[in-house]
């Protein structure tokens, strides 16, 4: 367990538990959702999920993966960044949880079908009631998600803040998960607000953000072979 011991470990763990969640997430979303959830038609989603439910759970579960290995990074995160500024890590660390609560939230939304179609159809509810009820569960299950991605945004601003601060890591990654943060929690407000107008903007602002995380992740999992530099006054 040497190679986790230390301020070096922790930022490799954190590394590895950022790369986990987005692993999970890509999974989860690009691959098993985009493949059942068709937008704007419950019958063929719901047609889709009752052919492969097992394949609709395992989205769950990749869902319950990325949860845990977010809240594990942001309690290794806190810890490497709290020594240079308390407060704006325990804000971070508050705005990722509220996001990751609010990420379960819309799990939860997502259970929704797999009942609704379990015996279906139930008595006072037609075929074509459940269908609509569906799509209105996953739609539901967007908005929140929506919601959840602003704070994670946020999150990663304030991230992003405390690193470009910070003489541990290089300014131009900083820099860029401040930038990702920034355009992810604005391009899902805008999607809050104008959702007409948002879609294609909310695919490009989450890979900007992704990217940056991404490139975050390896170097905490890369640069712990070095030395990490201690908490110097510039900090604090």
């Amino acid at each position: 367990m040497r190679l986790f011991a230390g301020i070096e470990g922790k930022a490799r763990l954190a590394g590895l538990f950022l790369l986990g969640g987005m692993a999970a997430r890509g999974v989860g979303e690009a691959m098993i959702r985009a493949a059942l959830v068709v937008p704007g038609s419950g019958r063929e989603t719901a047609r889709n999920i009752k052919d492969f439910p097992w394949a609709y759970r395992a989205a769950e579960a990749t869902d319950l993966a990325m949860a845990c290995a977010m809240l594990g990074a942001t309690v290794l995160l806190y810890a490497l960044f709290a020594p240079g500024g308390k407060h704006v890590a325990r804000m971070a660390a508050l705005l990722s949880v509220i996001g990751i609560a609010a990420l379960g939230a819309g799990s939860l939304l997502s259970i929704a079908p797999l009942i609704l179609l379990d015996g279906a159809p139930h008595p006072g509810i037609g075929m074509t009631q459940t269908y609509s009820l569906v799509e209105l569960t996953l739609l539901l299950r967007d908005q929140v998600q929506h919601v959840a991605r602003i704070f994670l945004g946020l999150y990663l601003l304030l991230i992003g803040l405390l690193a470009f601060r910070s003489r541990r890591f290089p300014r131009a990654l900083g820099a860029a998960l401040m930038f990702g943060g920034s355009v992810q929690a604005v391009a899902r407000l805008m999607a809050l607000i104008a959702p007409d107008l948002a879609d294609a903007t909310v695919i490009q602002a989450d890979i900007v953000a992704v990217l940056a995380e991404a490139v975050f992740a390896l170097w905490l999992i890369f640069s712990a072979r070095r030395p990490f530099p201690a908490p110097s006054a510039a900090d604090s």
